[in-house]
C-alpha cells in the first residue's frame, strides 16, 4: 500500500490482514489508476478544469446545479469539515438523508476532504443508525433535519459522536449557515488510490450488518467497468434510479454521470408512481430501479412522455423474463440486468443490450473472473449449479469482521448467490445460495418459481421461500400479491399450481400459496425473503395448501 494522507489511521489500521483479501486485479488497461489519487478530482474538479463548469449536473425537484455550483458547494463544505468541525483527513463522516442535492453534496466533499464517508439508509432507526456510528468510531454526522427525531434518539446510545450538524431547517449553526460563511476554494487532499474513503454497511439481513471499506480507486473503477463498459454513457446523457446512496447501488446514479461529464436527477421519493413523472419532467435517459419497480411502473407508463428514456438498468433481485419481456413490449426497451453487492460495490456481471439473453445475468465485465465452485472451492462442469466465485478490481474488505474469512476464500470473493455458467460464457441467476429450497431432495431455487407465477396474469408481485414439512424437509411456499380485480380463492390456488407445473418442472410447484396485500421489502426495494421464511414458518397453518 501506498503511503497515506490520513491522519486519523482507524481505517487503514482496521482492514483485515493482507492474506485474508481477494485477489485484485488491475492487469486491465482500464483499471490503472496513479499511486496519488481522490476520486473528486476526475469526477468533479476536472470538468471545471476543462471549462465545463456552465454545464448542468445535478437536477431535483427543489433546484438545479450546474458542474461549477456543485463543485463550490462542495468546496464550501470540505472547509466547514476541516476548519468548523476540526475533521482531519480520515475521520469517519456519518451521512444520513434522502437522495437530495445535500445529500449529494456532503458526499463528495467528504472525499474530496479525505474523509472516509459512512452513508445509511434514510429508513433507519435509532438502534441501527447507533450500530455503524459505534462500529466505525464516528465523531461528526450530517443530517437532513427531516430525520433529526431518529438522530437524536440514536444519540444516547452513541457516546463517541461529539457532533451532528442538520441541514434543511434553518438556524445560525445549520450546515447552511455555515456553509455560507466558508470559502468557495478548496484543493483537495492527496489522497493514496489505496486509501479508504468510503464505509459501506450491508442490510444487516444474516446478522450484524458488516462494514464494507473501498478505496478512492474502487469509486472510479466501477465507473470505468459496468459503466463504461456495459452502458457506454454519454455526457448529454441524464441519469434517474430509486436507489437511496446509503445503498451502494444508488451511488452509480450519481458516479456514473460524473465520470462522463453527464447529469442526473435526485428525488427523495422515486417509487413506482414517482419515477415515470420525473422521468417526463426532467427528460431523464437512463433509469435504474429493481425488477419489481420496473414491472409496477408499467401500467403508469402511458400517462406520461416516456420518449427521453434510452437504457434501463435492472438490479438488486433477479430479474424475471416476464418482466424483461413485459417491460420491451411496453417501451422497446430491454433490460440490462446485473449482479453486483456492497462488498464489490457495484455490477459486475451484465452484458450490453445487443449482448443479452433474456433470462440471464449476463457475462463477466472485462476485467473481473467469475466461476462457479462446489463447497469445497472446487470449479463445477459447465451447466452444473453451483456457488458463485469472483475477483477483479474491487473486493471485500471487512471492518474488522471474523466474517472476512466466510466472504472471501482463496483470493476469491463468494457473494452467496447460486448460478449455473453455460458454454457461451452466459451467468443463469438461480437463488442465494441459502434460498435454495430443498424439498424431497430436490433442489429448487425459489426466484425460478417466482418468474413462473409472474407470467399469469392473476400475479402482481410474488415471492417463494421454504417452510419446514415433516414429510418432505421443506415444502415451496408461495407468497402472492394478486393483481386488481383478483380475489384469492382455492379455484385460483390450484390454477396458480397447474400453471407453474406447466411452465417448469412439476416438482417445482408451492405447494402452499399464501395471498397478502404486500410482500415485505428493503428499504432499496429488494424482497426480504428473510422475512417471509418467519412468516411461513409461524403462519403455514393458514395457507391453501395442495397434496
Amino acid at each position: 500500500m501506498t503511503p497515506s494522507a490520513h491522519l486519523d489511521t482507524f481505517a487503514r489500521d482496521n482492514l483485515p490482514p493482507r492474506e485474508q483479501w481477494p485477489e485484485i486485479l488491475s492487469d486491465h488497461p482500464a483499471y490503472r489508476y496513479p499511486e496519488r489519487l481522490n476520486c473528486v478530482v476526475p469526477l468533479l474538479d476536472r470538468w471545471i478544469e476543462e471549462g465545463r463548469g456552465d454545464e448542468p449536473c445535478l437536477f431535483s425537484p427543489e433546484e438545479a446545479l450546474t458542474y461549477r455550483q456543485l463543485f463550490e458547494r462542495v468546496n464550501r463544505i470540505c472547509n466547514v469539515l476541516t476548519k468548523d468541525l476540526g475533521m482531519a483527513p480520515g475521520a469517519r463522516l456519518f451521512l444520513r438523508s434522502a437522495n437530495n442535492p445535500w445529500m449529494v453534496a456532503t458526499y463528495l466533499a467528504g472525499l474530496k476532504a479525505g474523509m472516509v464517508v459512512v452513508a445509511t439508509m434514510p429508513l433507519l432507526r435509532a438502534k441501527e443508525i447507533a450500530y455503524p456510528i459505534t462500529k466505525a468510531k464516528i465523531a461528526v454526522a450530517l443530517c437532513d433535519a427531516k430525520l433529526a427525531d431518529e438522530m437524536e434518539k440514536a444519540r444516547p446510545l452513541t457516546p463517541g459522536l461529539e457532533r451532528v450538524v442538520y441541514w434543511g431547517a434553518g438556524g445560525p449553526d445549520s450546515l447552511e449557515a455555515l456553509v455560507e460563511q466558508a470559502s468557495p476554494d478548496f484543493a483537495a487532499v492527496d489522497t493514496a488510490a489505496d486509501d479508504v474513503c468510503l464505509i459501506a454497511f450491508t442490510s444487516g439481513t444474516t446478522g450484524e450488518p458488516k462494514g464494507c471499506m473501498h478505496f478512492h480507486r474502487d469509486m472510479l473503477a466501477v465507473c470505468d467497468g459496468f459503466s463504461g463498459m456495459i452502458l457506454k454513457p454519454a455526457s448529454t446523457d441524464r441519469f434517474v434510479g430509486s436507489a437511496p446512496f446509503g445503498f451502494t447501488f444508488g451511488l452509480g446514479i450519481v458516479l456514473f454521470p460524473m465520470r462522463v461529464g453527464a447529469s442526473y436527477v435526485v428525488l427523495e421519493r422515486a417509487g413506482p408512481d414517482d419515477l415515470p413523472p420525473a422521468i417526463e419532467r426532467f427528460r431523464a435517459t437512463i433509469c435504474f430501479t429493481a425488477p419489481t419497480a420496473y414491472r409496477a411502473m408499467i401500467p403508469r407508463l402511458a400517462q406520461h412522455d416516456m420518449s427521453s428514456l434510452r437504457k434501463c438498468v435492472s438490479a438488486g433481485e433477479s430479474l424475471p423474463r416476464s418482466t424483461f419481456e413485459a417491460w420491451l413490449k411496453a417501451t422497446g426497451i430491454k433490460l440490462i440486468d446485473g449482479i453486483g453487492g456492497t462488498e464489490v460495490l457495484h455490477i459486475y456481471i451484465s452484458a450490453p443490450e445487443e449482448e443479452i439473453r433474456p433470462g440471464s445475468t449476463g457475462r463477466v465485465i472485462p476485467g473481473y473472473q467469475a466461476r462457479i465452485v462446489d463447497d469445497d472451492g472446487r470449479e463445477v462442469p459447465t451447466g452444473t449449479i453451483g456457488r458463485l466465485a469472483l475477483r477483479g478490481p474491487v473486493g471485500c474488505r471487512y471492518l474488522d469482521d471474523a466474517r472476512q474469512t466466510k466472504y472471501v476464500q482463496h483470493g476469491w470473493n463468494l457473494p452467496g448467490d447460486s448460478f449455473v455458467q453455460d458454454a457461451d460464457g452466459y451467468f443463469w441467476y438461480q437463488a442465494r445460495s441459502d434460498d435454495m429450497i430443498i424439498s424431497s431432495g430436490y433442489n429448487i431455487a425459489g426466484p425460478e418459481v417466482e418468474a413462473a407465477l409472474l407470467t399469469h396474469p392473476a400475479v402482481a408481485e410474488c415471492g417463494v421461500v421454504g417452510a419446514p414439512d415433516q414429510d418432505r424437509g421443506s415444502i415451496v411456499t408461495a407468497y402472492v400479491v394478486l393483481s386488481p380485480g383478483q380475489s384469492g380463492e382455492a379455484a385460483l390456488v390450484k390454477a396458480l399450481q397447474d400453471h407453474v407445473k406447466a411452465e417448469i418442472a412439476p416438482y417445482k410447484y408451492p405447494r402452499a400459496i399464501v395471498f397478502v396485500d404486500a410482500l415485505p421489502k428493503t428499504p432499496s426495494g429488494k424482497l426480504q425473503r428473510v422475512e417471509l421464511r418467519r412468516r411461513a414458518e409461524a403462519e403455514l397453518g393458514s395457507a391453501h395448501v395442495s397434496a
